[in-house]
């Protein structure tokens, strides 16, 4: 024995040497991992990055979700909220603690795309979008409508061909924009202005409207 009383060929780890040790192992050994629980104590600071608790019954476990990843999030993260996430642990040395750096996530029991159209509307029935008093009455027997769409889809076609059934008396504006890629979304929230500001005769001098070989 030693004047410390320690077993011969012990070796005394530091507590960083130790904390070093254990973030080798924890970070190797899940490096991808997935995990579900509830979120509370959800921070959105102006890094962009978020940060949260996953919580069950039994435990917690701190997460973040850094800021490129939530760019591209389709839907947005809300306290008490069930998710299933994947991610992979990491230790911060200095504290000697662990957090789940989330790389994935996905709303438990509804799919994302359906979950980021019910806050949509959530959102705007907030700001009275759907409110009786904004809508407008549609006339009974419509002289005019405009569509505001790609001029080459195959549904523009069957949308033409309906109104010529119901009503061949309508005349039928089309307003060509993309709908899709860059741009789209600028472009049809444009067309919807201009159509609502302009006459007709001012649309029709602004506007070649591609109704030919529809």
């Amino acid at each position: 024995m030693n004047p410390l009383s320690l077993p011969d060929g012990i070796k005394v780890l530091t507590v960083g040497e130790l904390t070093r040790c254990i973030k080798g192992v924890i970070e190797e050994g899940f490096a991808a991992v997935w995990v579900t629980g509830e979120i509370c104590n959800l921070s959105r600071p102006s890094s962009g990055h978020i940060y949260l608790t996953l919580k069950d019954a039994e435990s917690k476990l701190r997460a973040v979700v850094w800021r490129s990843v939530a760019l591209r999030l389709r839907f947005d993260l809300r306290e008490g909220q069930e998710i299933i996430v994947r991610g992979r642990l990491s230790v911060y040395v200095p504290h000697g603690d662990y957090k789940l750096e989330i790389e994935e996530v996905h709303p438990k029991g509804l799919g994302a795309l359906e979950l980021a159209l019910r806050q949509l509307k959530e959102r705007l029935s907030r700001l009275g979008y759907f409110a009786p008093q904004r809508k407008k009455p549609l006339p009974g027997f419509p002289r005019r409508a405009a569509l505001v769409t790609s001029p080459t889809r195959a549904a523009v076609r069957d949308i033409l061909e309906v109104l010529a059934r119901r009503w061949p008396a309508m005349e039928i504006w089309i307003c060509p924009v993309r709908v899709q890629g860059d741009g789209a979304a600028e472009e049809v929230s444009a067309a919807i202005d201009l159509l609502n500001r302009l006459s007709r005769s001012a649309i029709v001098r602004s506007i070649s409207w591609p109704t030919a070989g529809l």
